[in-house]
């Protein structure tokens, strides 16, 4: 990105001066270096989305920030219901409520290491993946619907999972206002046995390591510890969620034109909040954020039948489930007031500081845990909320290092049998559904999470606690 058409707040923010039919400037967080890295698509999209009505402050982009379809991926965006507010596709994206669960185990990596491919393989077999996988739960047409509106409630009640799971996921794993009407019939069969099920892409489970605690009075609060082994899954709503975003597409293209809604990029088409096109997305949108928290709850419940299988009588404990694809209702004070806000968060993590009621009451004192994934040959960071980060970035902050490169671009470049060889000498047991799955997700194809996670640390949108380091991965 040419640094020259930003103005340098300080060394980790910038800003897109308000010009043209801007509502509100844009904000861009990131070391020199890693805002120079970003596409200028970014600039342009980041202004863009600063133009469509009723958004509040500023539109803002995190250090992972790259092209995205409509608002850039990173990107985040507050919308007043009582200006003439807007709900985007753009803003949330198609995988509703992609996001991400750690769980903590009392083992060290002295304890797993003997046994870390006994313990990957396991699971591989107990965790589906993989483009189109199917999972051992089939729902029934009502059982779905109870999905759409109960969350991750709805799947500890049949047996998978536990209370704790819920108290420590996002929302308690549901949100308000989900209405299965809002869902497409083509949405619901694409839905069929897809809970409890990893997918493809740039989704993973990871077993990892603790290799450095930076912030002990938060890591204690969280339950980690230096050597020890947790594991990491990163996936969201699936087809099902896709295929909203899909429907939506046209529901609201058609709304923008009938409010007059100036639309610059087709996927940033919108409908006023309190408008029923809009109003209907958004209950469409906490649909599949249910379904997403309710996705990963199956997956937690089979990752520690897998664990305990491996290592009996040990167990594993939530620490925290967070998605970063969503829109949510939350209060944010703007201008001295209170104000009950739309968040748009889109490849961008929720990072709520030190005593919001939305948070465990274990975390209230020291912040919410932010989970934050690397590259399967890099680290990953758990991170904490901070105060800062509510008044900068309506408590938000990065959701993982960022794409450098392109799927079909890595793919060119890379090819999975190799980047699994690599990843061996290293230390980290690959399994994968797919090769051409591993070449898209090469270390390279991503931008250093290292500097990204610097960027947001010195922002204060959100700081270290703990770096993890993989031991073993699964790519579907």
């Amino acid at each position: 990105m040419d640094l020259s058409k930003l103005r340098r707040i300080n060394d980790y923010e910038w800003e897109i001066p308000k010009q043209g039919e801007m509502n509100v400037p844009g904000r861009i967080f990131g070391m020199k270096r890693v805002v120079e890295e970003m596409d200028e698509k970014v600039y342009e999209q980041c202004s863009n989305v600063a133009c469509l009505p009723g958004i509040v402050k500023a539109s803002l982009v995190m250090p992972d920030g790259h092209w995205g379809y409509g608002f850039p991926i990173g990107g985040v965006a507050a919308f007043d219901p009582d200006e003439g507010g807007v709900v985007s596709v753009g803003g949330v994206g198609f995988d509703i409520n992609c996001g991400v669960r750690t769980m903590i185990s009392n083992l060290t990596e002295r304890d797993v290491r003997p046994k870390i491919k006994e313990l990957v393989d396991e699971l591989f077999r107990t965790v589906p993946a993989g483009l189109g996988s199917r999972g051992e739960i089939v729902l029934t047409r009502a059982q779905v619907n109870e999905v759409l509106t109960e969350g991750a409630r709805w799947v500890v009640e049949q047996g998978y999972g536990t209370e704790d799971d819920l108290e420590y996921t996002e929302e308690n794993g549901r949100v308000e206002g989900a209405d299965p009407s809002a869902v497409s019939e083509t949405a619901i069969k694409r839905e069929r046995g897809q809970v409890g099920t990893l997918g493809s892409g740039n989704h993973y489970l990871e077993v990892q390591v603790v290799d450095e605690i930076y912030d002990e009075r938060a890591a204690n609060a969280f339950g980690l510890f230096e050597g020890q082994v947790v594991i990491t899954f990163h996936c969201g709503s699936r087809a099902l969620g896709h295929q909203i975003g899909t429907d939506y597409l046209k529901v609201l293209a058609e709304a923008s034109r009938k409010y007059g809604i100036k639309i610059r990029e087709k996927e940033l088409v919108c409908a006023p909040i309190n408008s029923p096109e809009g109003q209907k997305y958004f209950a469409a949108v906490c649909c599949g954020i249910n379904y997403a928290f309710a996705n990963r709850q199956v997956i937690a419940h089979l990752a520690r039948k897998a664990f305990s299988k491996i290592f009996p009588g040990e167990d594993l404990k939530t620490l925290y489930d967070i998605g970063h694809n969503t829109c949510k209702i939350e209060e944010h004070e703007v201008d001295g007031k209170k104000k009950r806000l739309y968040v748009h968060r889109k490849g961008s993590t929720r990072a709520f500081g030190p005593g919001r009621k939305e948070l465990p009451l274990k975390y209230r004192s020291v912040g919410q845990p932010v989970i934050i994934g690397g590259s399967m040959g890099s680290c990953s960071y758990i991170l904490v909320g901070t105060e800062e980060s509510m008044v900068k970035a309506f408590g938000s902050t990065c959701h993982g290092a960022g794409r450098r490169m392109s799927r079909t671009q890595a793919k060119k470049k890379f090819w999975g049998e190799q980047v699994i060889r690599r990843l061996a000498q290293k230390g980290i047991y690959v399994r994968a559904h797919s090769m051409p799955g591993v070449a898209e997700e090469a270390p390279e194809a991503y931008k250093d999470v290292n500097e990204v996670i610097e960027s947001v640390h010195h922002a204060i949108l959100s700081t270290k606690v703990a770096r993890l380091r993989p031991i073993g991965n699964i790519k579907g």
